[in-house]
């Protein structure tokens, strides 16, 4: 039966791991092992689709960047895949220069792009599941890590993939994901999509438009017998694809979605928040935070127009985030008193919208006084 725990909830911390090994797994991506010592194994536990953020100094610049785990849980280790990305400092970097030895700053795994946990009777209703994803590029990192999981987990379990791409030779992955049908032929599919390149096949031909994902969902992918779903991939084809099951009146509950962007490469604001130009004659918000159990405070001028991570960064570097951009769900932490106005979510579901945690990134006070919670 697919029986797998609950993701562990913990503040996001950095320790610097060695790079074990460097593979190329296509020309433009790379998987990267990480050596975790016996003393940082409970750090660095994690469910098959989390993620961790790495980071380091460039040309006198910080870079986080985060990247999904694409292997399952093994001792004394973790794997990435860094994909370069167009104009991408960090992604063209790893790609280029990383090596065995080299030492990287890598955050203690989290995100919630995972299964959902069973137990008790439920566990006994989870023999014999369905799962289904649709991924594309880069977005086949978590995904793999979770078919190899839930495929070993239990003799019953199905997993069906759908896996678009410019061309064969761009298909991360490639040769794993031919070992998993070998070793599961009756229980794994893997459907390859390539843009760029004709297939015999006009549903594997040509971009993965709405038209393609419609007849994915009412053939391949027959909607009404997946037990929970997975999509990761760039924002546009996930919505469609949410859309699409929308459609056919599929639990939104049902249905787990990562970004790897959000098509606003201009968010992210710094590794220690972007300058504020102070105004003494001005109104302003006070925000107050706990963080390690500490508390801090911090004054933001209305004028600015600051998110609440970046008015804490200003005066506490260590405040946790990744991507600034409403993606990762690093930077989450809990509203206490006051409000604030959250303008993207692509990382809470809606049980931790409805706890009260928000996004500090994303989010903006809009009463004279918030207090949030990391610790929370």
């Amino acid at each position: 039966m697919t029986v797998l725990p609950a993701a562990p909830v913990r503040r996001a911390a950095f320790h610097s791991l060695t790079v074990a090994a460097v593979r190329r797994l296509t020309e433009d991506a790379v998987e990267v092992t990480f050596a975790v010592p016996p003393e940082l194994a409970d750090a660095y536990g994690y469910l098959p689709g989390q993620y961790v953020a790495l980071r380091t100094v460039l040309e006198g610049t910080e870079l986080r960047r985060s990247y999904s785990i694409c292997a399952e849980p093994r001792p004394g280790e973790l794997k990435v895949a860094v994909k370069r990305d167009l104009g991408g400092l960090f992604s063209s970097w790893a790609n280029e220069h990383l090596k065995a030895g080299d030492m990287l700053d890598v955050m203690s795994p989290a995100g919630s792009f995972t299964v959902r946990p069973v137990s008790g009777m439920a566990a006994e209703q989870a023999r014999g599941q369905v799962f289904a994803a649709v991924a594309a590029g880069s977005g086949i990192t978590p995904v793999i890590a979770i078919a190899r999981s839930v495929l070993a987990s239990s003799e019953h379990t199905r997993f069906d993939l759908v896996y678009a791409n410019k061309a064969a030779m761009d298909v991360m992955f490639l040769e794993e994901l031919a070992d998993l049908k070998d070793r599961y032929p009756s229980r794994f599919a893997v459907h390859h999509v390539l843009s760029r390149e004709q297939r015999i096949s006009p549903l594997l031909s040509g971009r993965l438009n709405a038209e393609k994902i419609t007849s994915f969902i009412d053939t391949v992918l027959p909607a009404d017998a997946v037990d929970e779903w997975f999509l990761c991939g760039p924002f546009d084809l996930v919505q469609l694809c949410r859309d699409a099951l929308a459609e056919r009146g599929i639990d939104p509950a049902r249905v787990r979605f990562e970004l790897f962007t959000t098509g606003r490469p201009d968010r992210p604001e710094g590794s220690a928040g972007r300058p504020v130009v102070p105004d003494s004659a001005g109104a302003s918000y006070d925000i107050a935070f706990r963080l390690d159990g500490l508390q801090g405070k911090v004054s933001s001028p209305v004028h600015a127009r600051e998110s609440v991570l970046n008015a804490a960064l200003r005066v506490r570097p260590d405040v946790p985030f990744a991507c600034a951009g409403g993606v990762c769900g690093t930077c989450r932490a809990k509203l206490v008193t006051g409000t604030v106005e959250m303008e993207e979510n692509y990382a809470l579901e809606p049980e931790e919208l409805e706890r009260g945690y928000i996004l500090t990134c994303q989010s903006r006070p809009t009463s004279p006084s918030v207090t949030v919670d990391y610790d929370a």
